[in-house]
């Protein structure tokens, strides 16, 4: 089969001629319809995540078709349309696992950083860890839905009775739980990069009651804000942004050095929280939840072998929405 693999940190991903997956006992084969571009690929390719497999065929917000099913796998057979999400399996043994927390579990897999992922013509994944992807959606609009939507949730759910709801970095995931959010009655307040006028529409659009530079405070205190944005200095601006005993939710798997900033800005029981991968049952609940919104994707789609543009595009921050590669 044809992948994209990162062969070193810092990429580019080279095109190679790869072995064809075998499902082991649990698992699925799938052949890959679609396959988001996620700010955490970035990470991947650029060197910033410093433990990945190596060589790797990245992505993690994967939707194919079942070809073939290993020794044991009951919920899903041949021709099955299943998405596949960042995280790719866990341990079941560590306490994490055996209190309802597997998204902190001590010995994870993560598809498309310690297991291979989707930027090719065929994967293999834990058929346990598999969703099946709401017919609402076709292939290449449910990409997005598999970490964008469910790591933004997952980072949605913990501020989910906040009123006024400030959301900086307007890309995949912001622009899918903007539209959860403003479903739900809540107020959203969107900072982009500053000067990014394309964004700023593209939040209002969307429901946002205002948006701005993030580099501009809102014009109302916030009951709690969602950094999207992998910007460390953005975590002091939205403590200034949310009242008191409002909570700051940094919901990247990275992000730049927070600076020093005065404890005044988290005095008055405001609260500083990350977010780490996610749970099955995050997926379940926003995977049923999407279509009732309903919520809808943008995307830009590449062929396969452009994966390092829309790499790049992500990168620069040409994108409006999520990027999806297409074997």
């Amino acid at each position: 089969m044809r992948a994209m693999v990162l062969e070193r940190p810092g990429g580019p991903l080279e095109a190679r001629e790869w072995p064809d997956p075998e499902p082991g006992p649990g698992q699925v084969a799938l052949q890959v319809t679609a396959c988001g571009v996620c700010r955490t690929d970035l990470h991947v390719v650029d060197g910033d995540l410093t433990a990945p497999k190596l060589p790797l065929v990245p992505g993690h917000e994967v939707v194919g078709r079942v070809e073939r099913v290993g020794d044991g796998v009951t919920g899903f057979a041949p021709g099955d349309r299943v998405g596949v999400p960042w995280l790719g399996r866990t341990c079941g043994r560590c306490v994490y696992c055996q209190t309802g927390r597997e998204n902190l579990c001590d010995a994870p897999g993560f598809t498309g950083y310690t297991l291979d992922g989707g930027y090719a013509e065929r994967a293999v994944a834990d058929a346990a860890y598999c969703f099946p992807v709401p017919d609402a959606y076709d292939d290449v609009a449910a990409a997005p839905l598999l970490c964008a939507g469910l790591i933004g949730f997952r980072s949605y759910a913990r501020v989910r009775d906040a009123p006024r709801l400030g959301l900086y970095g307007f890309g995949a995931a912001a622009h899918i739980i903007c539209q959860v959010a403003v479903w739900e009655g809540r107020e959203v307040y969107a900072f982009t990069r500053p000067g990014d006028a394309a964004a700023r529409g593209f939040a209002r659009a969307l429901g946002a009651v205002w948006a701005e530079g993030s580099d501009r405070p809102p014009p109302k205190p916030l009951d709690a804000a969602i950094l999207f944005a992998p910007v460390g200095a953005l975590v002091p601006a939205a403590l200034a942004a949310v009242k008191k005993g409002g909570t700051v939710v940094c919901a990247g798997i990275h992000m730049s050095d927070i600076p020093a900033f005065p404890y005044r800005l988290l005095w008055g029981e405001r609260v500083v929280r990350s977010v780490a991968n996610l749970t099955r049952a995050d997926g379940e609940a926003f995977l049923a939840l999407a279509p009732k919104v309903p919520v809808r994707t943008e995307t830009t789609v590449y062929p396969l072998a452009r994966a390092n543009e829309a790499l790049a595009d992500l990168r620069d921050g040409r994108l409006t929405g999520a990027a999806v590669l297409v074997p």
